[in-house]
């Protein structure tokens, strides 16, 4: 092969990869430096000859240790994440299990479980805020009629320790579509002959399950629990739709991280403290998918 054609096919793969490249470059990596650049200022949003940019150092960052919003809204993410990343992934494992059997009408039901993924996050919102109503909301009559009138109306989106279960319930509800068509498709590029082999050594549907499936499905399974914690991480529309609509809960019982930078940085004007939010935000949500990734790795040489 002659020199340029060598010089070729090396440059192939990078000029294919440029475009995702420049994107990635414009749209993460520049905002990145630049909100970093801005944490160390006391940079507003609206600015004058008066009022100027003065750098300030680390006094942005030592701010985050005495705010007590930061750590609220801190602790919701980290509540959020750890009950809604785990029940979402299992349901959306079940719910594929169940729609990868051949039965009819299954192609029905994988519609309707992935509807709500394509529904605005904004729309559905809106329609659980009425859901959610203690008057005539139709979860508290559900939860009436299961519990035979037990447990009265609760007002979900006013009582501080029933919002945030409210939202996560929202959430699973919206984004397990998504994780159960990932699943469908790691159910589907399992061999059948695994399945025909072990049960012709006599193995039941949950030997099945647990020495076959979950092996086979180790990569996916990875894709999905850090994907899911990336986005569970980056709650906002949820809340602030909520928020908007009449919740008259305290807001640091629901309020998230990206929230608390919208209003430090948009309504606050405060964009040098929103920035450094971010970059604190940033490196805890990276710090938390390597972990993660590096863990369900290991365990995966493990077994």
């Amino acid at each position: 092969m002659k020199p340029s054609q060598t010089t070729l096919a090396a440059a192939t793969p990078w000029l294919f990869a440029a475009p995702a490249l420049v994107l990635l470059l414009v749209f993460l990596v520049l905002p990145f430096l630049m909100a970093l650049g801005l944490s160390f200022t006391n940079q507003r949003l609206v600015t004058s000859e008066h009022v100027g940019t003065a750098w300030v150092g680390a006094r942005n960052y030592l701010r985050l240790f005495d705010d007590e919003s930061f750590w609220a809204a801190l602790r919701n993410n980290f509540l959020f994440v750890i009950v809604v990343v785990p029940v979402q992934s299992a349901l959306a494992l079940m719910l594929a299990l169940l729609v990868n059997q051949k039965l009819a009408g299954v192609r029905l039901f994988r519609t309707i479980y992935f509807m709500p993924v394509a529904t605005t996050m904004a729309v559905v919102a809106v329609i659980w805020s009425l859901l959610y109503s203690p008057d005539a909301g139709v979860i508290n009559r559900l939860v009436q009629l299961l519990t035979f009138g037990a447990i009265g109306p609760q007002d979900w989106l006013r009582d501080p320790q029933l919002v945030l279960p409210a939202v996560m319930l929202l959430s699973v509800w919206q984004g397990v579509g998504f994780q159960m068509l990932v699943f469908l498709a790691g159910l589907q590029s399992i061999p059948g002959d695994l399945y025909e082999a072990a049960r012709l050594d006599g193995a039941k549907p949950w030997q099945q399950f647990r020495y076959i499936t979950l092996p086979m499905l180790k990569n996916t399974l990875i894709f999905v629990m850090v994907t899911t914690t990336i986005y569970a991480f980056q709650l906002f529309t949820q809340v602030q739709i909520i928020s908007n609509s009449g919740a008259s809960a305290p807001v640091d019982s629901f309020r998230t991280m990206v929230m608390l930078m919208v209003h430090e940085g948009f309504r606050n004007g405060k964009i040098g403290y929103a920035s450094a939010l971010s970059v604190v935000f940033f490196l805890i949500v990276l710090a938390i998918s390597v972990l993660q990734r590096l863990v369900l790795r290991e365990e995966r040489a493990v077994r």
